[in-house]
């Protein structure tokens, strides 16, 4: 769903200030909701301003930037150390996931890459056709 454009959110508002009609009749009038009527008169009022808060949507990180810099350093480190090693070496309440999101984040994953180049040369399996 696409934001409102701040053109017809000023006219909503100013509908509301001038106070001739009712919210769900400005809501009528502009073809919205009676709640985004509501939610543009508080946010002007909260705020002082009619922007989209696009940007504060979802679940805030419970990881601060630091901390994730460190389980970066703790994992480039040691690559083999497990999700409840680093939420103890990173000292922090909270579940086991949130460390993997956050490798994941990152762009680490749990597969292991071998140093060593193949031990044969030769094709092992041939394509039939």
């Amino acid at each position: 769903m696409r934001a409102l454009g701040m053109d017809l959110r000023e006219r909503i508002l100013k509908a509301v200030h001038e106070g001739k009609e009712s919210m769900p009749k400005i809501a009528i009038r502009f073809s919205v909701s009676h709640k985004m009527v509501q939610k543009l008169k508080y946010q002007w009022r909260d705020m002082g301003t009619l922007e989209p808060q696009t940007h504060k949507v979802g679940r805030k990180r419970l990881l601060t930037a630091r901390q994730c810099e460190r389980l970066d350093e703790f994992v480039r480190d040691d690559p083999s150390l497990t999700l409840e090693q680093l939420r103890t070496e990173l000292r922090v309440d909270c579940c086991l996931k949130t460390i993997w999101m956050e490798l994941r984040r990152q762009g680490h994953t749990h597969k292991k890459r071998y140093c060593m180049p193949a031990s044969k040369s030769e094709v092992t399996s041939k394509n039939e056709g």
